[in-house]
């Protein structure tokens, strides 16, 4: 018996990088997925899931729209005639772009994927879960909405934002049997950090990334894939309300630049 064995689960921003990684992982342990995101990248996802023996569908939607995060959650309904977990994991970066050349419509945007996209996937998710009693909601925060210097500011209050937004939902849910956590991944090597990647392997500085953190090295999607089985899984059924940094250590001191002890 896998640890989803017969869950049916959500995750959003499936087509790659953390998504893709924990849909087969999920699947892998036995949990029947919804695969969501805006690309048609996901239906690679789904693919990768049916040649590995699990059980998938793919679903093509707009985390930020409401209409369409109400048409997903039917779609598992509708599949697999229960919904036991979803994880809110779609989000956008948003870029470095210095504070004072930052638009109104640049912030708008990041929010509405970023904050807007978990808390609809919480608002029409919540109803189901709670009617059976049970059931865990991840959201995919980041070290970011934590501590400043690792993202620009509007990609950083959207993950602060994502945070209290799961520590308040923890405490609106309270006695209903619902869980809600948030993981707050570090530096993970994902499309959305790309760039990043590429610009050190050019510069000949790729064993510098992630140097930050005492594990001396980026994470690996799989890793946060890991964190995010552990809380919707009922092994954490007494785990609720919380933010999780898994990042090396990256947030576990103040800025050093000392040989180590």
């Amino acid at each position: 018996m896998g640890r989803l064995e017969g869950k049916s689960v959500i995750i959003t921003g499936a087509g790659s990088g953390i998504g893709r990684a924990a849909s087969l992982l999920f699947t892998r342990e036995g949990a029947k997925l919804i695969a969501v995101d805006k690309t048609d990248a996901v239906r690679e996802t789904v693919d990768l899931v049916h040649k590995a023996g699990g059980t998938a569908d793919a679903v093509i939607a707009d985390v930020g729209v409401e209409s369409e995060v109400q048409g997903y959650i039917a779609n598992a309904l509708s599949a697999y005639g229960k919904l036991d977990a979803i994880w809110a994991n779609a989000g956008i970066g948003g870029g470095l772009i210095p504070i004072a050349e930052q638009t109104p419509e640049h912030w708008q945007e990041v929010l509405r994927v970023n904050l807007i996209g978990p808390f609809l996937a919480v608002k029409h998710s919540i109803p189901h879960l709670v009617k059976q009693g049970y059931g865990a909601i991840v959201c995919t925060a980041s070290v970011a909405g934590l501590k400043a210097n690792a993202s620009g500011h509007p990609y950083a209050a959207s993950k602060a934002a994502v945070i209290s937004l799961v520590q308040t939902t923890a405490y609106s849910l309270s006695g209903t049997g619902v869980r809600i956590n948030a993981i707050c991944p570090g530096l993970i090597e994902t499309g959305m950090t790309k760039p990043l990647f590429d610009g050190a392997k050019q510069r000949g500085s790729e064993d510098k990334i992630g140097q930050l953190n005492p594990l001396k090295r980026p994470g690996q999607p799989i890793e946060i894939a890991a964190m995010g089985l552990f809380l919707a899984s009922d092994e954490a059924s007494y785990v609720n309300g919380q933010a999780f940094p898994v990042d090396g250590g990256l947030t576990a001191s103040m800025p050093y630049a000392g040989k180590p002890i």
